[in-house]
């Protein structure tokens, strides 16, 4: 019996008379406990299964991207400052991975390289190689892959034709851009925004001349669309996988981008900074997503490439967004290891690529901040639901502090109740979403607007967080999280308060 299998039924045993060896703590208890399943299967099973789990391989070294970043000032240009990012990071894994690379491919493993956070996905790893890749000193850890369905809006039919409205939506005029756009000329020109999703219907009216792979007369997908979704993970989507042109298999990646972007210049506003671009990254199947799909939407936002390219010598990064956002959650109750996502949150932070995630759905509890990237604080923008008709917070909006860092949470809060926009079958949702889902697009429409508006503010993640918590609206509520007093600001309930585009624009760019 190897000593991996001895780890996994020690676990579940009373017995305390043998220890685990000391390398057996690089594996997170969820991957151990696929192993112990595996074992289980085949003692109770007249037809066992003989598949052995995805592991996730994480080296030792890392990039030291805060020496790099130190170097950029003002003057470097954008292009230059995430190229020099994306070299650092695959010269770092070309080099420490590729003692391991030439054992998986002895070993017959079938395995991917990720660079952006020096990590291998390898397949099929049996207890015996988990325990030659677990004693290896170049390895810090080894997670599993596990399938995370996220829990998002019903998608309810729309009818085939809505009629025009009016002008923008109540949210996106509660949140002061409209007075942005009238007072100042600004939409969010000559800003790229991202999304990974569940994908996006790219000719949508309202989306598809903002669309950065559409000229006005052809589609180019190369640079602005990347399916990760290779094979099914249990979604069953209607889109199929690997596909070279954008599609949605569930509403929830169109309509986020909606309120992001989108205007069909017929009346439907119901983006909050229209005047910017999109790209977006397809990370879930039907709803069904995993830690390596969520991670190669981030190393292609880093660095885009075509389908079915090589995501190294294919990649752009001078094509790269300014601001991405992140509508979905990866939670340690559903297998995650709390870790995945920093290493690719900090190399954004480095690029100065903007982070925005949606806080979750899991209140009114406090510590419901539960689930990466949201409750990775310090390295992104994290977004309560508010409802714009009484600014009072949503119910189900998760409150903090975080449960990885303990930091506060949320940054801010914004319009998440019954908010309208677009969905794949190319109309809009009439009756309206609710969830963090749909209040964290509001603000990557406002770091849109406020870095169209004063352009010296690209690249500057603090500096741009700062001024976003600072000229919020302050809420307080009755509600006592973490220590901090409802009546505090910032609190754990709203954060800072309701994010206000207006006034953090006109603090950088004032009327005159």
């Amino acid at each position: 019996m190897n000593v991996i299998i001895k780890i996994v039924l020690l676990a579940t045993s009373t017995s305390a008379f043998a220890a685990e060896p000391s390398w057996s703590s690089k594996a997170s208890p969820w991957l151990l406990k696929q192993y112990q399943n595996k074992i289980s299967n085949i003692a109770s099973s007249s037809t066992p299964t003989q598949v052995n789990p995805t592991v996730m391989i994480y080296m030792t070294d890392v990039a030291d991207l805060k020496a790099l970043a130190a170097k950029f000032d003002a003057s470097t240009p954008r292009s230059t400052r995430i190229t020099a990012v994306f070299n650092a990071l695959v010269a770092t894994s070309e080099t420490s991975q590729s003692s391991i690379r030439h054992w998986l491919t002895n070993e017959q493993i079938i395995w991917r390289p990720y660079y952006i956070s020096n990590m291998i996905v390898a397949d099929s790893v049996s207890s015996s190689q988990l325990e030659e890749i677990l004693k290896r000193p170049d390895v810090l850890r080894v997670i599993g892959n596990p399938k995370i369905k996220n829990e998002m809006p019903s998608a309810a039919a729309a009818a085939a034709e809505e009629p025009g409205l009016a002008g923008p939506g109540p949210n996106i005029v509660h949140l002061g851009a409209t007075k942005v756009w009238n007072e100042f000329n600004v939409r969010g020109e000559n800003i790229v925004v991202a999304g990974q999703d569940t994908g996006v219907r790219w000719d949508h009216v309202a989306l598809k001349n903002h669309y950065r792979g559409w000229d006005g007369t052809t589609a180019d997908h190369s640079y602005s669309w990347h399916d990760s979704v290779h094979k099914t993970v249990g979604g069953s989507s209607a889109c199929g996988y690997n596909v070279s042109v954008p599609c949605d298999d569930h509403d929830h990646g169109t309509h986020t981008l909606g309120t992001v972007v989108g205007d069909d210049n017929a009346g439907n506003q119901i983006g909050v900074a229209p005047g910017a671009k999109w790209i977006g990254c397809r990370n879930m199947d039907a709803g069904m997503g995993n830690p390596e799909m969520y991670t190669e939407c981030f190393q292609w936002f880093l660095a885009p490439w075509p389908q079915n390219g090589n995501p190294v010598s294919d990649a752009r990064p001078q094509m790269a967004p300014h601001v991405i956002n992140n509508s979905w959650g990866c939670p340690k109750s559903e297998g995650c290891d709390g870790n995945e996502f920093e290493r690719p949150l900090n190399a954004m932070q480095a690029a100065g690529i903007f982070v925005v995630a949606s806080a979750g759905n899991d209140g009114p509890a406090c510590s419901t901040i539960n689930a990466g990237p949201a409750f990775h604080t310090d390295l992104v923008l994290s977004v309560g639901a508010s409802d714009h008709r009484s600014d009072a917070i949503a119910s189900f909006s998760s409150r903090g502090p975080s449960t990885f860092n303990n930091n506060l949470g949320p940054d801010v809060s914004a319009p998440g109740v019954s908010i309208r926009s677009a969905v794949k079958s190319g109309a809009f949702n009439e009756s309206g979403w609710s969830g963090t889902s749909m209040a964290g697009p509001h603000l990557v429409g406002l770091v849109a607007l406020l870095w169209s508006a004063d352009p010296t503010l690209i690249g500057k993640i603090d500096e741009t967080k700062q001024i976003i918590k600072t000229t919020a609206d302050h809420k307080t509520s009755t509600q006592t999280c973490g220590g901090v007093a409802g009546s505090a600001i910032p609190n754990n309930t709203f954060g800072y308060g309701l994010a206000n585009a207006y006034e953090a624009v006109k603090s950088r760019k004032h009327v005159k």
